[in-house]
């Protein structure tokens, strides 16, 4: 009898460790229903707590969806996706299919994904619509009173935003994300995790590299974030990154006879509209009750490098300069009294701490000098300033990646990446060493996955097969007109002047 039960603790004790078990503070397994929006897909929630620290504290229900594996061979598992952002919602990535993954994944996994804490169907950060535009534009707080101004109004902000959301305003941060990623693992009945990040979503396999190395199956980081940036460094790389995409934009009208502005000076097309925008003389094609302002000029445009929409790009900048019809329509306005306002996570990930109105005005001077075209990065200069006045400590501060123990890492970035910069991705790949391979793709846009053969079947032969690339792989650009690429339209919407996707509708096909 003694020996038999000696036996059975002996195959118990093996036994656990490939159990999955949910982390202190999750509640449950995943109950799946087809979702409203589309019967095809399955919907659920997973319960975890609003403070990881405090795991017996008040909880928050994560919207999940899933597209069930569709081959009859052996399922290897579960994908889990982050379409980025912050902001991004992963249950409308998967319900919409956004993410054009291809059969040799979709026959193997389960497609997953979430709404992170404090996006959509997550407990939503609420703040109210009318605070969010008075929001300061960022190219006007440069004196004294403009950035007090922005001070004050980020303060009143804050406090609106916190009172309408309650607790989790404070809890939003991607370190806790990370930790609901670990518990929809478990609760999916993955021993490992299986994950493809895209932008801001990389932040989060990254960090989850770093707290959970041995959980790891295998993590493909698509448009890399370097959460090691101080303000400086963060403004001065992706200055440069827009300025990139810009000159990359020139550079392909000027081979390129399609191009609406192919033969002129096109930085002189530029300069001028924005000397119009500045005196509030560029009205909206087809709407000459608005006007542009710089910022939302710039925002336009850099949104087109997200694609690239270079050809769409042209004949907008012609449409501006003549006044006539463009082929972009502004966004409809919000029509609720309240918005989903994530640049909370953004706050509570990046301190960019900026002493006085003297020290944005040096930062403003010094891009304009690195981006004489672009001026600034609409998202970091956006972020800068909708975070202005965040007071340290922070839950997730920025540092260098501490990563030891996991399989090898997929990391990929587009050489002209207007966004993640693809020096972001080199420093990631450093800080990460030994278990980073990077594949650089040699063309445009933000996200790697889906610009041709050459870079699909990376992604897919790593996550399927576990297969890595050779050390300096690159893949080939595929031309503008022709990329296929996922979630590269443009940058969210959001109602925050100088911050991505401002007034920004989405380019025609």
């Amino acid at each position: 009898m003694r020996r038999s039960v000696l036996i059975l603790s002996l195959v118990i004790a093996a036994v656990l460790p490939l159990v999955p078990v949910l982390p202190a503070g999750a509640s449950g397994g995943i109950a799946w229903t087809p979702c409203p929006e589309a019967p095809e897909v399955e919907c659920g929630t997973l319960t975890v707590p609003v403070d990881w620290d405090d795991p017996g504290g008040p909880t928050l229900d994560l919207a999940l969806a899933r597209r069930k594996a569709t081959g009859p061979g052996a399922r290897a598992g579960s994908l889990v996706i982050n379409p980025g952002g912050p902001g991004g919602s992963g249950v409308d990535a998967v319900i919409t299919n956004r993410i054009a993954f291809t059969a040799e994944l979709t026959s193997r996994f389960d497609v997953v994904s979430y709404d992170p804490r404090g996006v959509r169907r997550s407990h939503p950060i609420r703040c109210s619509l009318e605070l969010a535009l008075r929001a300061p534009d960022p190219l006007t707080v440069g004196n004294r009173a403009g950035f007090e101004a922005l001070l004050a109004h980020n303060e009143r902000y804050r406090q609106d935003c916190r009172a309408r959301t309650g607790p989790l305003f404070d809890h939003v941060d991607t370190g806790s994300v990370v930790r609901d990623l670990d518990a929809l693992r478990a609760a999916l009945g993955d021993r490992k995790l299986t994950a493809y990040g895209l932008s801001y979503g990389t932040l989060i396999t990254q960090l989850y590299a770093e707290r959970y190395p041995h959980r790891v199956r295998a993590l493909a980081l698509d448009s890399n974030m370097d959460h090691s940036l101080r303000t400086r460094a963060f403004l001065d790389t992706e200055s440069r990154a827009a300025q990139d995409s810009f000159d990359e934009f020139v550079s392909w009208c000027g081979r390129t006879e399609s191009c609406a502005l192919h033969g002129r000076d096109v930085r002189a097309v530029w300069a001028g509209l924005l000397e119009r925008a500045e005196r509030g003389e560029l009205p909206f094609p087809g709407e000459p009750g608005v006007r542009f302002t710089r910022t939302i000029l710039i925002n336009q445009v850099f949104g087109a490098f997200y694609g690239p929409a270079f050809a769409q790009l042209a004949r907008f900048l012609v449409a501006l300069e003549t006044g006539g019809p463009a082929e972009r329509l502004l966004a409809a306005a919000p029509q609720e009294e309240t918005v989903n306002d994530a640049s909370r996570v953004f706050c509570l990930d990046y301190l960019l701490p900026v002493r006085d109105h003297r020290e944005y005005a040096a930062h403003l001077r010094r891009s304009a000098k690195i981006a004489p075209d672009m001026l600034i990065s609409p998202n970091a200069h956006g972020m800068l300033a909708a975070c202005a006045g965040t007071r340290a400590p922070i839950p997730n501060p920025q540092h260098r990646l501490r990563v030891d123990g996991t399989p090898p890492l997929l990391l990929a970035n587009a050489l002209h990446d207007p966004a993640t910069a693809y020096e972001w991705a080199t420093a990631a790949a450093r800080q990460i060493g030994r278990e980073a391979r990077l594949l650089t793709y040699e063309g445009w846009g933000h996200g790697v996955y889906g610009m041709g053969d050459c870079a699909t079947a990376v992604f897919d032969r790593y996550l399927v097969d576990l297969e890595i690339p050779a050390e300096g792989a690159r893949c080939p650009a595929v031309p503008p007109s022709e990329g296929t690429a996922t979630l590269r339209d443009a940058p969210p919407d959001t109602p925050f002047p100088g911050t991505p996707g401002y007034l920004l509708s989405r380019w025609r096909a």
